[in-house]
């Protein structure tokens, strides 16, 4: 993901500085596109699923229904937060909007490989003593 949201900032970044009627100004555009798309399917079989994989292998019983609440709303809330403000900032650098998101992506990358516990082959037990 962070790979292609950093093709697509690029690609927005250079835009700028060519004309609008060249042929690498188009190139540069279908970049873009494939960009987003190779983003968009990297967050499907990823990303997308781990809060709902998450929960269901972490999370002890007697506290599963309201631990899922809240990550729901959690999930839904950036969902929510990242639609209102991506026009927003794509008004103001489509460039850096993209930088942002990938950002984003390296930090949230960097924080499942330190926080996230493998949970293969172990016990609920042995996951719950891992955040103790």
């Amino acid at each position: 993901m962070a790979l292609s949201l950093l093709v697509v900032s690029i690609s927005f970044y250079l835009k700028e500085y060519i004309s609008p009627d060249s042929d690498l100004y188009a190139t540069l555009s279908l970049v873009s596109v494939a960009g987003v798309v190779v983003m968009v399917i990297a967050f499907s079989l990823g990303l997308g699923a781990m809060p709902w994989i998450i929960m269901s292998e972490i999370l002890p019983i007697n506290i599963k229904g309201l631990a899922r609440s809240f990550a729901t709303l959690a999930n839904w809330f950036f969902s929510w937060l990242v639609t209102l403000t991506a026009n927003l900032l794509l008004d103001w650098s489509s460039g850096g909007t993209f930088t942002i998101y990938t950002a984003v992506c390296v930090f949230t990358a960097g924080f499942v490989v330190i926080w996230v516990p493998e949970t293969k082959g172990k016990t609920l037990e042995e996951i719950q003593q891992f955040f103790r």
